[in-house]
């Protein structure tokens, strides 16, 4: 009745409310297994807020165990729990990511029948979804798609109001991760994925690989990295090759492998101007170029995400 445990976050579940209560569920990983987790009341804001979120390492403390409804054990957090988000003592590399615990399309065999899997692929096609009557007269949904990965397809069926979740999502060639699918044998003698009501369905973006500032050379496109403010932005207004005036911040970051200059243009220049000396910031899909000197420079695009990881002082 007063359990502590951690693991990153494979899915997380809608919130459902009541009159009186409101829950949500997780699933979390470390490297036993797979967990689920309920959260009630002010923790399901938690989840239906979006400050939890998938790929984060969270510690759940004073939280209590129950059998679940297919006989599995599950944490609940209620009031007297406390939920961590990437706390700093705990090393994400300790925790498997969503692509760490997938198996490959082409693994799928007779032994995994009527188990649960994670998949990740690409939508390869999609057929519309249709209506059904169940014996007790209800109506039901059903449709399905082919998903893809370098190793081979295989058909997807998404239930009921997993059919709902899916349907704005599945575009040929999106992206798409499938947490606790339960596989079955298909009327061809292959293999087919369900998703049902414990599987989680969404867009899959793969985590940010940071490089190290020695790693950088002129011409990489697409990096990222992370560095501490050495020298605190200057912000000025230039004119590009189209006559259009725009802004941009100049300011230089290092690691433990060296410095660099970086140029934070147009949207990213307002957000570079904030910064301190000593604070910590995450540049992501940006690209190098010849700078000052002749030496590697990193220059923000449109798409770069540019944000503080730690002020200084905190």
């Amino acid at each position: 009745n007063d359990v502590t445990v951690a693991g990153r976050v494979l899915a997380v579940f809608p919130a459902t409310s009541s009159e009186t209560t409101k829950f949500s569920s997780l699933l979390i990983a470390d490297g036993s297994g797979v967990l689920r987790v309920v959260m009630w009341n002010d923790k399901a804001e938690l989840a239906n807020s979006g400050a939890i979120r998938i790929g984060q390492i969270v510690r759940l403390v004073h939280g209590y165990t129950k059998e679940g409804r297919f006989g599995r054990v599950e944490l609940h957090m209620s009031e007297k729990g406390t939920v961590e988000i990437d706390p700093p003592d705990v090393d994400a590399k300790d925790y498997p990511t969503l692509m760490d615990l997938s198996t490959k399309i082409g693994a799928l065999n007779a032994s995994f029948r009527n188990k649960r899997v994670t998949l990740i692929g690409s939508v390869k096609a999609v057929l519309p979804a249709s209506s059904f009557k169940r014996q007790n007269s209800s109506t039901g949904r059903v449709m399905r798609f082919i998903l893809a990965d370098e190793t081979g397809e295989v058909p997807i069926v998404v239930w009921n109001r997993k059919v709902d979740e899916a349907e704005p999502i599945l575009r040929k060639g999106a992206k798409i991760c499938i947490v606790n699918a339960k596989v079955k044998k298909a009327l061809d003698g292959g293999f087919e994925a369900h998703v049902d009501s414990e599987t989680y369905i969404g867009l899959y973006k793969a985590p940010t690989i940071f490089l190290k500032i020695s790693e950088l050379g002129e011409g990489m496109g697409g990096v990222s990295v992370m560095g501490k403010v050495t020298v605190k932005p200057i912000l000025r207004e230039v004119k590009t090759s189209r006559n259009e005036t725009v802004r941009v911040a100049v300011f230089e970051i290092e690691d433990e492998t060296g410095r660099i200059w970086v140029s934070a243009w147009r949207k990213n220049a307002e957000i570079a101007a904030k910064l301190q000396l000593g604070d910590t910031v995450a540049i992501e899909d940006a690209y190098v170029k010849k700078g000052f000197g002749d030496q590697p420079e990193i220059s923000t695009r449109n798409a770069t995400i540019l944000r503080v990881i730690k002020s200084f002082g905190d």
